[in-house]
């Protein structure tokens, strides 16, 4: 518990730190205008899609949900995959440990946070082992979400042989001339062999190593001290695992280092399975593809919008999309925080509680576990998992990896954490929330006016 207190407490002040230096410094960059992005993009789908013609009514609508994301992110889709939702913390680090533990070529591995707890020290151990076993480990750590880590817990796996990046130094004597301190690499990867992949919100930090609260609460002795954060990741097989590696690749081709051991990191991969998958990045200066994906599958949404996201200070944009889609009949439904490890993102995303319910956008809250997993799940066949929060800096600012998958089963499993999560929710209705404090509504102005640095 101590531990979880320790993160939560240094985000927030991060938080903090980082609005007021991103204020003094940064130049203000905006999000491309997508408003439109829905019937730009109808046309080329339906051109570059005519091969679906004779399939079933199922396959013809995933085929042409499947055109569309290509043609508004310029990139393709990857069939051929076999992915694993890994509901919370335990279950992907289980999956993770097993897979580091069969490692028998590469293991590249990217986090934000990299503690030195229980956690933190049986993962470096496990690297530290197969680094002397033969394996070539490569880490990208970001600085300040592993800001509270001692150097010498990454000193002594770089001296066991361990190729290691720190992104984006704090210091900025270490990167001088290049200091970037507002881009941070917040994604989490791990690739094992060039084989298999994983992505999505877990950090490597003690707080995530105990179950959510929903499925703890059913097995016997488990105290408060046992409640970790409720997160989300995936285990992808097949051709889909060469693109995050190649994220992995270019982003230690950012950092200005020595070049990666000279490996077989793309293997031939043949075909694992039938999900079709794609794997979208966000970073500066970018071509915002994720952003763009998001913003397509709520304009093309005709039943549901089931998002779960802990970090919630959109865009204009990204507002009028869900305000439209509650406005035409779809049932948008949000899953935010009700305990947050940081405080001005908890009232800025409050401040849009009042536009969104107005429309007919339903809000829940998490309740006592912290909130952490970035999931959605639309029209159940469009989803998608990873580090990407819903806010302006994951969009625009951060370094963020997701995978979408396009499968009505894979989405038959979103739908179930979904609901999960909905049992341990409590609803916010327009009524209650129109008699909160005003000393709240102080609050939310105060946090939303710096929701573009958050």
């Amino acid at each position: 518990m101590e531990n979880m207190l320790n993160a939560q407490l240094r985000d927030y002040f991060l938080r903090y730190v980082v609005a007021l230096l991103c204020i003094l410094t940064a130049a203000c960059s905006t999000l491309p205008d997508v408003s439109h992005l829905s019937e730009s993009v109808l046309q080329v789908a339906a051109t570059g899609n005519g091969q679906s013609n004779g399939q079933d009514g199922a396959a013809s609508r995933l085929d042409n949900m499947a055109a569309m994301e290509a043609a508004a992110t310029g990139s393709p889709l990857v069939k051929g995959n076999k992915v694993t939702l890994l509901f919370d913390g335990p279950e992907t680090l289980t999956a993770m440990i097993a897979a580091i533990r069969q490692a028998k070529s590469t293991i590249n591995f990217e986090t934000y946070i990299f503690d030195q707890d229980q956690l933190g020290l049986q993962f470096a151990d496990l690297l530290i082992e197969k680094q002397r076993s033969g394996v070539q480990v490569n880490i990208i750590y970001d600085s300040v979400g592993s800001i509270g880590t001692p150097s010498e817990f990454f000193e002594r796996m770089h001296a066991a042989g361990i190729r290691l990046i720190e992104f984006n130094p704090v210091n900025p004597l270490k990167r001088f001339g290049r200091w970037q301190w507002n881009h941070r690499d917040h994604r989490k990867i791990l690739v094992v062999d060039g084989k298999i992949g994983f992505t999505g919100g877990v950090n490597i930090s003690a707080a995530y190593a105990n179950s959510s609260l929903f499925r703890a609460s059913r097995r016997p002795n488990t105290g408060a001290s046992a409640i970790g954060w409720r997160d989300t990741h995936v285990q992808i097989e097949g051709p889909a695992v060469a693109s995050l590696q190649l994220l992995f690749m270019q982003t230690w081709g950012t950092q200005f280092t020595e070049d990666l051991p000279d490996l077989n990191y793309f293997p031939k991969l043949a075909e694992a399975g039938n999900k079709t998958v794609h794997v979208l990045s966000s970073q500066p200066d970018s071509d915002y593809s994720l952003y763009k994906a998001y913003i397509l599958a709520i304009q093309q949404a005709r039943k549901s919008i089931h998002i779960t996201t802990p970090y919630f200070t959109p865009d204009r944009q990204l507002v009028d999309a869900l305000v439209a889609a509650a406005k035409r009949g779809v049932d948008v439904t949000i899953i935010l925080p009700g305990v947050s490890d940081v405080g001005l993102m908890y009232h800025a995303g409050q401040s849009f509680y009042t536009q969104l319910l107005s429309a007919g956008v339903r809000i829940y809250q998490l309740q006592i576990a912290v909130l952490h997993a970035k999931t959605a799940v639309i029209d159940g066949s469009w989803s998608t998992v990873g580090s990407a929060n819903m806010d302006i800096r994951s969009f625009l600012h951060n370094y963020e990896a997701n995978v979408i998958v396009i499968d009505d089963q894979f989405g038959h499993q979103m739908e179930r954490a979904f609901r999960e999560d909905i049992r341990g929710s409590k609803q916010i209705t327009l009524e209650q929330w129109q008699h909160r404090p005003f000393s709240d509504r102080v609050k939310e102005w105060a946090a939303r006016s710096l929701g573009y640095w958050l």
